[in-house]
Protein backbone atom coordinates (compact mmCIF):
# COMPACT_ATOMS: atom_id res chain seq x y z
CA UNK A 1 0.00 0.00 0.00
CA UNK A 2 1.61 3.33 -1.22
CA UNK A 3 2.69 5.90 1.90
CA UNK A 4 1.09 9.62 1.68
CA UNK A 5 4.01 11.87 3.21
CA UNK A 6 1.79 14.68 4.83
CA UNK A 7 2.47 17.68 7.34
CA UNK A 8 -0.49 17.22 9.25
CA UNK A 9 -2.84 14.24 9.58
CA UNK A 10 -7.05 14.77 11.60
CA UNK A 11 -8.35 11.80 12.74
CA UNK A 12 -12.37 12.68 12.90
CA UNK A 13 -14.18 15.05 10.20
CA UNK A 14 -15.99 16.71 13.28
CA UNK A 15 -16.53 20.32 14.56
CA UNK A 16 -12.79 20.15 15.97
CA UNK A 17 -10.92 17.89 13.47
CA UNK A 18 -12.26 20.71 10.44
CA UNK A 19 -10.98 23.66 12.38
CA UNK A 20 -7.74 22.83 13.12
CA UNK A 21 -7.19 21.06 9.35
CA UNK A 22 -8.47 24.64 7.76
CA UNK A 23 -5.80 26.38 9.99
CA UNK A 24 -3.22 24.24 9.85
CA UNK A 25 -3.77 24.07 6.11
CA UNK A 26 -4.06 28.41 5.67
CA UNK A 27 -0.65 28.18 7.50
CA UNK A 28 0.87 26.02 4.38
CA UNK A 29 0.75 22.98 5.96
CA UNK A 30 -0.27 19.70 4.16
CA UNK A 31 -2.89 18.48 5.63
CA UNK A 32 -5.59 15.70 5.46
CA UNK A 33 -8.36 14.42 7.35
CA UNK A 34 -9.70 11.22 8.10
CA UNK A 35 -13.04 9.61 9.00
CA UNK A 36 -14.99 6.52 9.21
CA UNK A 37 -18.54 7.95 8.43
CA UNK A 38 -19.97 8.42 5.32
CA UNK A 39 -20.15 12.45 5.51
CA UNK A 40 -18.60 15.06 7.46
CA UNK A 41 -19.79 16.87 10.16
CA UNK A 42 -22.41 14.55 11.33
CA UNK A 43 -23.44 15.83 15.15
CA UNK A 44 -23.03 19.15 13.49
CA UNK A 45 -25.75 18.43 11.17
CA UNK A 46 -28.13 16.83 13.60
CA UNK A 47 -27.14 19.26 16.41
CA UNK A 48 -29.55 21.82 17.65
CA UNK A 49 -32.76 19.88 16.14
CA UNK A 50 -30.78 20.48 12.77
CA UNK A 51 -30.29 24.08 12.90
CA UNK A 52 -27.13 23.80 15.15
CA UNK A 53 -26.34 25.72 18.18
CA UNK A 54 -22.97 26.28 16.74
CA UNK A 55 -21.15 28.73 20.15
CA UNK A 56 -23.06 31.07 22.80
CA UNK A 57 -21.87 34.62 23.55
CA UNK A 58 -21.77 34.19 26.75
CA UNK A 59 -18.77 31.55 25.98
CA UNK A 60 -16.17 31.56 28.99
CA UNK A 61 -14.49 29.68 31.67
CA UNK A 62 -16.91 29.33 33.95
CA UNK A 63 -18.95 27.30 31.57
CA UNK A 64 -16.92 24.11 31.27
CA UNK A 65 -16.22 21.57 33.52
CA UNK A 66 -12.75 19.84 33.60
CA UNK A 67 -10.84 18.39 36.56
CA UNK A 68 -8.24 21.24 35.68
CA UNK A 69 -10.50 24.57 35.39
CA UNK A 70 -7.58 26.52 34.57
CA UNK A 71 -7.09 24.58 31.44
CA UNK A 72 -9.57 26.00 29.03
CA UNK A 73 -9.04 29.57 29.24
CA UNK A 74 -6.11 29.98 26.81
CA UNK A 75 -7.79 28.45 23.93
CA UNK A 76 -11.06 30.41 24.62
CA UNK A 77 -9.55 33.70 25.02
CA UNK A 78 -7.76 33.51 22.12
CA UNK A 79 -10.32 31.73 19.42
CA UNK A 80 -13.57 33.43 21.13
CA UNK A 81 -17.22 32.94 20.29
CA UNK A 82 -17.10 36.54 18.70
CA UNK A 83 -14.08 35.17 16.24
CA UNK A 84 -16.19 31.77 15.02
CA UNK A 85 -19.43 33.97 14.42
CA UNK A 86 -16.90 36.34 12.01
CA UNK A 87 -16.59 33.33 9.80
CA UNK A 88 -20.25 32.78 10.02
CA UNK A 89 -21.24 35.97 8.87
CA UNK A 90 -18.30 36.06 5.81
CA UNK A 91 -19.76 33.05 4.28
CA UNK A 92 -23.37 34.96 4.73
CA UNK A 93 -24.83 32.12 6.95
CA UNK A 94 -27.83 33.34 7.97
CA UNK A 95 -28.28 33.09 12.30
CA UNK A 96 -30.99 34.23 15.10
CA UNK A 97 -30.39 34.69 18.61
CA UNK A 98 -32.31 32.48 21.42
CA UNK A 99 -32.32 32.94 25.20
CA UNK A 100 -29.62 32.45 27.15
CA UNK A 101 -27.28 33.90 24.82
CA UNK A 102 -27.66 30.56 21.91
CA UNK A 103 -26.71 31.34 18.57
CA UNK A 104 -28.86 29.09 15.95
CA UNK A 105 -28.52 28.85 12.19
CA UNK A 106 -32.10 30.62 10.51
CA UNK A 107 -31.97 27.69 7.95
CA UNK A 108 -29.86 24.36 8.43
CA UNK A 109 -26.62 22.84 10.13
CA UNK A 110 -25.84 21.83 7.01
CA UNK A 111 -24.71 25.76 6.30
CA UNK A 112 -22.17 24.96 8.84
CA UNK A 113 -20.96 22.43 7.68
CA UNK A 114 -20.92 23.71 4.21
CA UNK A 115 -18.80 26.40 5.19
CA UNK A 116 -16.11 24.37 6.94
CA UNK A 117 -15.59 22.49 4.38
CA UNK A 118 -15.44 25.39 2.14
CA UNK A 119 -13.05 26.71 4.36
CA UNK A 120 -10.63 23.20 4.17
CA UNK A 121 -10.99 23.14 0.15
CA UNK A 122 -9.36 26.76 -0.09
CA UNK A 123 -6.93 25.89 2.50
CA UNK A 124 -6.07 22.53 0.55
CA UNK A 125 -7.15 20.28 3.04
CA UNK A 126 -8.19 16.97 1.58
CA UNK A 127 -10.77 15.03 3.86
CA UNK A 128 -10.89 11.39 3.22
CA UNK A 129 -14.24 10.12 4.63
CA UNK A 130 -15.35 6.05 5.04
CA UNK A 131 -11.38 6.03 6.12
CA UNK A 132 -11.31 4.23 9.42
CA UNK A 133 -7.93 4.18 11.21
CA UNK A 134 -6.13 0.63 12.10
CA UNK A 135 -3.26 1.09 13.32
CA UNK A 136 -1.34 4.00 14.65
CA UNK A 137 2.70 3.89 15.23
CA UNK A 138 5.78 6.10 16.74
CA UNK A 139 8.67 6.74 14.37
CA UNK A 140 11.44 8.94 14.78
CA UNK A 141 10.54 11.82 12.01
CA UNK A 142 6.57 11.43 13.32
CA UNK A 143 3.82 8.73 12.92
CA UNK A 144 2.50 6.28 10.25
CA UNK A 145 -0.79 6.25 10.59
CA UNK A 146 -2.73 2.78 8.72
CA UNK A 147 -6.09 3.51 7.77
CA UNK A 148 -8.81 1.33 5.29
CA UNK A 149 -7.79 3.15 2.31
CA UNK A 150 -4.34 4.11 2.62
CA UNK A 151 -1.38 4.62 4.93
CA UNK A 152 0.10 8.24 6.10
CA UNK A 153 3.67 9.52 7.11
CA UNK A 154 3.13 12.76 9.33
CA UNK A 155 4.63 14.96 11.29
CA UNK A 156 1.73 16.07 13.33
CA UNK A 157 -1.02 13.91 14.44
CA UNK A 158 -4.37 15.26 15.66
CA UNK A 159 -7.13 13.06 17.44
CA UNK A 160 -10.03 14.61 17.42
CA UNK A 161 -12.28 11.53 17.00
CA UNK A 162 -15.24 12.77 19.85
CA UNK A 163 -16.23 10.78 22.83
CA UNK A 164 -18.67 8.31 22.83
CA UNK A 165 -22.37 9.57 22.69
CA UNK A 166 -24.43 8.82 19.25
CA UNK A 167 -23.06 5.45 19.15
CA UNK A 168 -25.48 4.90 15.95
CA UNK A 169 -23.39 8.46 14.22
CA UNK A 170 -20.24 6.33 14.49
CA UNK A 171 -18.61 7.11 17.78
CA UNK A 172 -16.13 4.99 18.91
CA UNK A 173 -13.80 5.12 21.57
CA UNK A 174 -10.54 5.22 19.60
CA UNK A 175 -9.22 8.53 20.79
CA UNK A 176 -9.00 7.19 24.19
CA UNK A 177 -7.55 4.10 23.21
CA UNK A 178 -4.60 6.24 21.35
CA UNK A 179 -4.23 8.24 24.31
CA UNK A 180 -3.30 5.23 26.29
CA UNK A 181 -1.26 3.96 23.73
CA UNK A 182 1.08 6.86 23.75
CA UNK A 183 0.75 6.64 27.79
CA UNK A 184 -1.56 9.25 28.59
CA UNK A 185 -4.01 9.39 31.25
CA UNK A 186 -7.76 9.11 30.55
CA UNK A 187 -10.15 10.14 32.78
CA UNK A 188 -13.59 7.54 33.77
CA UNK A 189 -16.32 8.67 30.98
CA UNK A 190 -20.01 8.72 31.39
CA UNK A 191 -22.83 10.32 29.80
CA UNK A 192 -23.42 13.80 29.81
CA UNK A 193 -26.18 16.61 29.19
CA UNK A 194 -28.39 13.86 28.75
CA UNK A 195 -31.86 12.61 29.98
CA UNK A 196 -32.76 10.91 33.13
CA UNK A 197 -34.60 7.96 33.76
CA UNK A 198 -36.88 7.02 37.01
CA UNK A 199 -37.08 4.05 39.23
CA UNK A 200 -40.22 1.82 38.27
CA UNK A 201 -42.48 3.59 41.35
CA UNK A 202 -41.80 6.80 39.51
CA UNK A 203 -42.51 5.75 36.19
CA UNK A 204 -45.94 4.54 37.13
CA UNK A 205 -46.33 7.72 39.15
CA UNK A 206 -46.08 9.94 36.37
CA UNK A 207 -47.50 7.59 33.60
CA UNK A 208 -49.39 9.43 30.94
CA UNK A 209 -47.51 12.91 31.63
CA UNK A 210 -45.29 12.65 28.69
CA UNK A 211 -44.57 16.29 27.08
CA UNK A 212 -45.70 18.42 30.05
CA UNK A 213 -42.86 20.95 30.46
CA UNK A 214 -42.57 23.30 33.49
CA UNK A 215 -40.08 26.41 33.88
CA UNK A 216 -38.16 24.96 36.84
CA UNK A 217 -34.62 26.04 38.96
CA UNK A 218 -33.21 22.06 39.49
CA UNK A 219 -30.05 21.88 41.64
CA UNK A 220 -27.74 18.77 42.26
CA UNK A 221 -26.58 17.99 45.52
CA UNK A 222 -23.57 19.61 45.02
CA UNK A 223 -25.49 22.97 44.90
CA UNK A 224 -24.83 23.58 41.34
CA UNK A 225 -28.59 25.55 40.00
CA UNK A 226 -29.94 25.92 36.88
CA UNK A 227 -33.10 27.48 35.97
CA UNK A 228 -34.93 26.04 32.55
CA UNK A 229 -37.75 24.09 31.61
CA UNK A 230 -37.92 20.52 32.60
CA UNK A 231 -40.18 17.91 30.45
CA UNK A 232 -41.57 14.18 31.44
CA UNK A 233 -40.83 11.66 28.90
CA UNK A 234 -42.14 8.25 28.29
CA UNK A 235 -38.46 6.97 30.45
CA UNK A 236 -38.28 10.28 32.65
CA UNK A 237 -37.30 14.06 32.62
CA UNK A 238 -35.57 15.49 30.46
CA UNK A 239 -35.58 19.08 28.72
CA UNK A 240 -32.88 21.88 28.96
CA UNK A 241 -32.79 21.93 33.11
CA UNK A 242 -32.49 18.38 33.45
CA UNK A 243 -29.68 17.99 30.89
CA UNK A 244 -27.16 20.46 32.44
CA UNK A 245 -27.87 18.95 36.11
CA UNK A 246 -26.86 15.35 34.73
CA UNK A 247 -23.41 16.42 33.89
CA UNK A 248 -23.04 17.15 37.84
CA UNK A 249 -25.06 14.46 39.23
CA UNK A 250 -23.69 10.69 40.66
CA UNK A 251 -25.67 8.01 40.83
CA UNK A 252 -27.74 7.96 43.93
CA UNK A 253 -27.93 11.19 44.24
CA UNK A 254 -31.04 13.27 45.21
CA UNK A 255 -32.42 16.22 42.27
CA UNK A 256 -34.39 19.05 43.94
CA UNK A 257 -36.79 20.70 41.91
CA UNK A 258 -38.38 24.71 42.55
CA UNK A 259 -41.26 23.86 40.56
CA UNK A 260 -42.68 27.21 41.12
CA UNK A 261 -39.67 29.64 41.45
CA UNK A 262 -41.87 32.86 40.39
CA UNK A 263 -43.92 32.13 43.17
CA UNK A 264 -44.02 32.05 47.01
CA UNK A 265 -46.26 29.41 47.25
CA UNK A 266 -46.90 30.45 51.09
CA UNK A 267 -47.66 33.55 50.58
CA UNK A 268 -49.48 32.54 47.16
CA UNK A 269 -51.85 30.18 49.10
CA UNK A 270 -52.55 32.61 52.21
CA UNK A 271 -53.64 35.64 49.43
CA UNK A 272 -56.26 32.69 48.00
CA UNK A 273 -57.56 31.84 51.19
CA UNK A 274 -59.00 35.42 51.76
CA UNK A 275 -59.97 35.68 48.17
CA UNK A 276 -61.47 32.23 47.41
CA UNK A 277 -61.90 30.25 51.13
CA UNK A 278 -64.49 27.67 49.55
CA UNK A 279 -62.15 26.84 46.46
CA UNK A 280 -60.20 23.46 46.67
CA UNK A 281 -56.82 23.31 47.01
CA UNK A 282 -56.76 20.79 43.72
CA UNK A 283 -58.39 23.66 41.58
CA UNK A 284 -56.28 26.23 42.78
CA UNK A 285 -52.91 24.37 42.47
CA UNK A 286 -54.01 23.49 38.96
CA UNK A 287 -54.04 27.18 37.57
CA UNK A 288 -50.39 27.39 38.70
CA UNK A 289 -48.81 24.01 37.37
CA UNK A 290 -50.48 21.72 34.57
CA UNK A 291 -53.20 20.17 35.55
CA UNK A 292 -52.24 16.47 34.78
CA UNK A 293 -49.40 17.12 36.71
CA UNK A 294 -51.17 18.21 39.79
CA UNK A 295 -53.71 15.47 39.33
CA UNK A 296 -51.02 12.64 39.45
CA UNK A 297 -49.76 14.41 42.75
CA UNK A 298 -53.36 13.63 44.01
CA UNK A 299 -53.38 10.28 42.76
CA UNK A 300 -50.32 9.51 44.48
CA UNK A 301 -51.34 11.18 48.16
CA UNK A 302 -48.88 13.29 48.06
CA UNK A 303 -51.25 16.66 48.52
CA UNK A 304 -53.86 17.15 51.03
CA UNK A 305 -57.70 17.10 49.90
CA UNK A 306 -58.73 20.28 51.32
CA UNK A 307 -60.41 23.44 50.27
CA UNK A 308 -58.43 26.67 51.23
CA UNK A 309 -59.83 27.66 53.73
CA UNK A 310 -59.71 23.96 55.71
CA UNK A 311 -55.21 24.84 55.04
CA UNK A 312 -53.97 25.71 58.15
CA UNK A 313 -50.39 27.84 58.32
CA UNK A 314 -48.78 24.26 58.54
CA UNK A 315 -50.08 22.91 56.07
CA UNK A 316 -49.33 26.24 53.88
CA UNK A 317 -45.65 26.11 54.75
CA UNK A 318 -45.90 22.56 53.97
CA UNK A 319 -46.88 23.17 50.19
CA UNK A 320 -44.53 25.51 50.29
CA UNK A 321 -41.50 23.54 51.04
CA UNK A 322 -43.00 20.48 48.46
CA UNK A 323 -43.19 22.80 45.94
CA UNK A 324 -40.05 24.90 45.64
CA UNK A 325 -38.12 21.45 46.83
CA UNK A 326 -39.88 19.19 44.98
CA UNK A 327 -37.21 16.07 45.55
CA UNK A 328 -36.73 13.38 43.17
CA UNK A 329 -34.11 10.33 42.64
CA UNK A 330 -33.38 9.25 39.48
CA UNK A 331 -32.41 5.57 38.57
CA UNK A 332 -29.82 6.43 36.12
CA UNK A 333 -29.66 8.30 32.85
CA UNK A 334 -30.27 7.19 29.28
CA UNK A 335 -26.61 6.96 28.48
CA UNK A 336 -24.39 7.37 25.43
CA UNK A 337 -26.98 6.60 22.99
CA UNK A 338 -29.12 10.03 23.42
CA UNK A 339 -26.45 12.02 25.60
CA UNK A 340 -25.11 15.27 23.91
CA UNK A 341 -21.75 14.43 24.73
CA UNK A 342 -19.44 12.70 27.37
CA UNK A 343 -17.96 13.60 30.48
CA UNK A 344 -14.28 12.78 31.18
CA UNK A 345 -11.70 11.57 28.35
CA UNK A 346 -7.73 12.21 27.81
CA UNK A 347 -6.50 14.06 30.83
CA UNK A 348 -6.19 17.67 30.38
CA UNK A 349 -2.68 17.94 32.54
CA UNK A 350 -1.17 15.43 29.84
CA UNK A 351 -1.64 18.24 27.42
CA UNK A 352 -0.05 21.94 26.89
CA UNK A 353 -3.34 24.24 26.95
CA UNK A 354 -2.11 26.49 24.87
CA UNK A 355 -1.32 24.18 21.96
CA UNK A 356 -3.58 20.73 22.65
CA UNK A 357 0.06 19.42 22.35
CA UNK A 358 0.77 15.88 24.49
CA UNK A 359 3.26 16.70 26.98
CA UNK A 360 4.45 13.39 26.76
CA UNK A 361 4.48 12.65 22.48
CA UNK A 362 6.00 15.18 20.36
CA UNK A 363 3.71 15.86 17.54
CA UNK A 364 0.74 14.14 19.17
CA UNK A 365 -2.57 16.29 19.74
CA UNK A 366 -5.79 16.03 21.34
CA UNK A 367 -8.66 18.40 20.45
CA UNK A 368 -12.47 18.71 21.15
CA UNK A 369 -14.98 16.26 23.08
CA UNK A 370 -12.17 13.41 23.22
CA UNK A 371 -10.46 15.86 25.90
CA UNK A 372 -11.40 16.19 29.68
CA UNK A 373 -13.43 19.44 28.55
CA UNK A 374 -17.39 19.60 29.04
CA UNK A 375 -19.66 22.52 28.21
CA UNK A 376 -23.27 23.49 29.64
CA UNK A 377 -25.81 23.14 26.67
CA UNK A 378 -26.36 25.41 24.63
CA UNK A 379 -23.56 26.09 22.11
CA UNK A 380 -20.57 25.97 24.49
CA UNK A 381 -19.29 22.70 23.47
CA UNK A 382 -19.20 23.58 19.96
CA UNK A 383 -17.29 26.65 20.95
CA UNK A 384 -14.64 24.49 22.78
CA UNK A 385 -14.36 22.57 20.01
CA UNK A 386 -13.57 25.75 17.37
CA UNK A 387 -11.04 27.15 20.12
CA UNK A 388 -9.55 23.93 20.99
CA UNK A 389 -9.32 23.30 16.57
CA UNK A 390 -8.03 26.51 16.28
CA UNK A 391 -5.29 26.41 18.86
CA UNK A 392 -3.99 23.03 17.53
CA UNK A 393 -3.79 24.50 14.10
CA UNK A 394 -1.88 27.29 14.63
CA UNK A 395 0.92 24.85 15.34
CA UNK A 396 0.90 21.44 14.13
Amino acid sequence: MSLQHLDVLVIGAGAAGLMCALNAGYRGRSVAVVDMGKKPGRKIIISGGGRCNFTNQNANPDNYLCQNPHFVKSALSRYTQYDFIDMVERHGVEYHHKTLGQLFCDNSAHDIVEMLMTECGWAGVQVKMQSEVVKVAKVDDGFIVTTSGKDYHCQSLVVASGGLTMPKLGATPIGYKLAEQFGLTVLPTCAALVPFTLHDQDKQRFDGLSGISVDSVVSSESGVVFRENILFTHRGLSGPAILQISSFWKAGEWVSINLLPDEKVYDKLQSLRQEAPQRALKTALSHMLPKRFIERLYQAGELPEKNLNQLSNSDCQSLHDYFHDWKIKPNGTEGYRTAEVTLGGVDTDELSSKTMESKKVSGLYFIGEVTDVTGWLGGYNFQWSWSSGWAAGQVV
